[in-house]
């Protein structure tokens, strides 16, 4: 920083404010400095800089996994925000119970970042105990935590209209389909089941365990599997509500495969919006995870600056049901003809 200083013809202070983008240097010094700064290939030392500001540069990460478009999003938007205000981003990707035993016995991120973003994961009241003693802004992303700053969407009034849409159409036979094996999402997962159940007993429509089924992301075969389960009941559904979009996706492709009409026979819908639920035309309940990201970067900067501010702030984004062609009005009358549920005529017998 003094060669630089020297270069420039300014205190070392001065290089100091400049670098730090502070407002306070003219653009005529700025210019020099910061010319002088290339000319010596210089770069600020985050470790020097933090024993004088007490600040890491840095803002982690903590989430479940990063093969998910949902994650891709979010971190997409987070990322050029945080880069934009000068701050790096560090991630820690928990996906199984020995990664997560071992961040919370040593909690890396103490000491190594201003912030701590933890995207998605059913925690513990241990484990939120502990993130409470960090010393620094938590914020929970995609799911609410009471107390402490949140981002998320309303899962619950998410899956209540989007089963009321089905049941605008006049669907009385809904089923609901679960995701298994994602580790740290079931926050959401029962929140959407929930909401698919209040918007049942809003209509007076009875609960039917029989309805609600598990599956894997990904899996054909379960989605198969699955679907077998949920057509050889007395009354199969008329209509199946998946928690994601890629379930949905692979339930529409093992019914097309098995000649099965969607929307004719049975209407699907989705959760998500990815740009998977477009290329299908998929009916989907759209949520913004490149919001959500964003809204909770511009948080973690708030409460970074301000170690006053609101830390029980909560973000509720909204969710859209989009309508596309795999949902439509159950056709009873069709479906009874189809059926030849129709008394054939006598005469008609005789000559046959």
């Amino acid at each position: 920083m003094a060669d630089v200083a020297e270069r420039a013809g300014v205190s070392t202070s001065t290089v100091s404010r400049t670098l730090r983008g502070l407002s306070t240097v003219s653009p005529e010094v700025r210019a020099r400095v910061e010319k002088a700064a290339r000319e010596l290939n210089f770069a600020v030392s985050r470790q020097a800089a933090s024993l004088v500001t007490g600040r890491t540069g840095t803002v982690a990460v903590m989430v479940p996994t990063l093969n998910s478009w949902f994650m891709g999003a979010a971190l997409s938007s987070l990322a050029p925000l945080l880069r934009s205000a000068g701050l790096q981003l560090n991630v820690y990707e928990i996906p199984d119970l020995a990664e997560r035993t071992d961040f919370f016995e040593h909690l890396p991120a103490r000491r190594n970042a201003d912030a701590l973003l933890v995207f998605s994961f059913d925690l513990t009241d241990e484990e939120t105990a502990r993130l409470d003693d960090l010393g620094m802004p938590v914020i929970y992303v995609s799911q609410h935590v009471d107390g402490r700053p949140s981002v998320y969407v309303d899962d619950v009034a998410g899956a209540l209209h989007g089963t009321r849409h089905l049941l605008n159409l006049g669907h009385r036979r809904i089923a609901f389909v679960q995701t298994q094996g994602a580790s740290g999402f079931t926050f959401s997962s029962n929140e959407r089941l929930l909401g698919y159940q209040q918007a049942l007993t809003e209509a007076g429509v009875p609960l039917d365990d029989d309805l609600v089924v598990s599956t894997r992301v990904g899996d054909k075969r379960a989605a198969a599997e699955v679907l077998g389960t949920l057509l050889s009941l007395r009354e199969p559904p008329t209509a199946v509500f998946a928690e994601q979009d890629e379930v949905a996706v692979a339930l529409i492709w093992n019914l097309r495969k098995t000649r099965i009409a969607v929307p004719e026979r049975i209407s699907v819908l989705g959760f998500d919006d990815q740009p998977l639920a477009d290329w299908f035309d998929l009916s989907t309940v759209a949520q913004s995870p490149s919001d959500m990201g964003r809204e909770a970067g511009e948080l973690a900067l708030k409460l970074i600056d301000d170690a006053e501010g609101e830390h029980g702030r909560h973000l509720v984004l909204p969710t859209h049901v989009i309508p596309r062609s795999t949902t439509a009005p159950v056709a009873h009358a069709r479906d009874e003809g189809e059926r030849g549920d129709r008394p054939v005529s006598p005469s008609r017998h005789r000559s046959s």
